[in-house]
């Protein structure tokens, strides 16, 4: 049995990452009392409650968050403003409410002026996820040798902190912490624009399709594969991110562009050495990531397949 982190842990949606947060937290026995739980749509609470999920699953949001020591905003980032609105007169004095969004400088100016005084917001990022959504696509291991990305605001009480620290240690996450303008710009790296990549060269190999006759899908070869795995992510989040991360997003692309102008000016030129290099470079990264533990060098990359990860 785990030492008790929080007594009453609320969570709002319950997709992937509300839905890994519960099983973790059972695979963790004792690091908190009871989970309770809320999504907008009834069907997605009846699907958790048929699946187990949460030790409660509420019919309003003020009704999950009474009397919760931590509340996370499993939402969109999108829909954070219009949450913390709704759940604000609710929260119980001396709580944090934290969230997983992918972006910071927007929730924290969304989020922050809606919650009362004594209420500790902590916003926080957990760098996990897969292509899959709803309450029934979460497992406990997804949080394992993975990052969460702590960004405190402002006087934020150190106790606090350490607190959620602990319990996204419990779920299985390496802990850090950031500025939120300097974790929007890392995101926008390593995360969005990958995604934004992904999504186009799907959108391009799709306009394809309909010359060749299905042949893109039909001999996908495994990075085409990985690309289309990546722009399976759900439409919403994504969407939000765009919208709410734009200049970290426009600053990458633009930099991303320029490599492109540069890659294609070596092969119009017939430049192999400048190729060969620039490749050679980039090989390094994806070592480095290994070497990290965050991936591994199997031919799946890593992924359970089992787990849909």
């Amino acid at each position: 049995m785990s030492e008790r982190i929080y007594d009453r842990v609320a969570l709002i949606g319950l997709g992937l990452i509300a839905s890994s947060m519960f099983w973790a937290i059972k695979r963790n026995a004792g690091i908190v009392g009871e989970v309770t739980g809320y999504a907008r749509s009834e069907a997605t609470r009846d699907t958790a409650r048929r699946i187990g999920l949460c030790d409660r699953v509420c019919d309003s949001a003020a009704e999950a968050v009474e009397g919760a020591d931590l509340v996370v905003l499993c939402v969109p980032v999108g829909a954070m403003g219009s949450v913390a609105a709704e759940i604000a007169p609710f929260l119980k004095p001396g709580c944090t409410v934290s969230d997983v969004g992918s972006v910071k400088r927007d929730v924290i100016q969304s989020v922050g002026p809606y919650l009362p005084e004594g209420v500790h917001f902590i916003p926080a990022h957990p760098l996990a996820g897969t292509e899959h959504s709803g309450p029934e696509s979460g497992f406990a291991e997804l949080f394992d040798n993975r990052w969460c990305l702590i960004v405190p605001v402002e006087n934020t009480d150190p106790a606090a902190v350490t607190n959620l620290r602990a319990f996204w240690e419990a779920l299985g996450a390496n802990v850090d912490e950031m500025d939120a303008d300097h974790h929007d710009l890392v995101l926008a790296v390593t995360s969005h624009t990958p995604h934004l990549i992904a999504y186009t060269m799907v959108g391009v190999a799709d306009d394809l399709r309909r010359v060749t006759d299905s042949e893109v899908i039909k001999y996908s070869a495994a990075g085409f594969r990985d690309f289309t795995r990546i722009a399976a992510s759900d439409p919403t989040m994504w969407r939000d991110v765009f919208l709410t991360n734009k200049d970290a997003t426009l600053e990458i692309l633009g930099r991303f562009t320029e490599e492109l102008f540069a890659l294609q000016r070596a092969i119009r030129t017939g430049d192999g050495e400048q190729l060969f290099d620039y490749f050679t470079r980039t090989r390094a990264i994806r070592r480095g990531i290994i070497e990290a533990g965050q991936d591994t060098a199997a031919p799946d990359f890593g992924r359970s397949h089992k787990s849909g990860s």
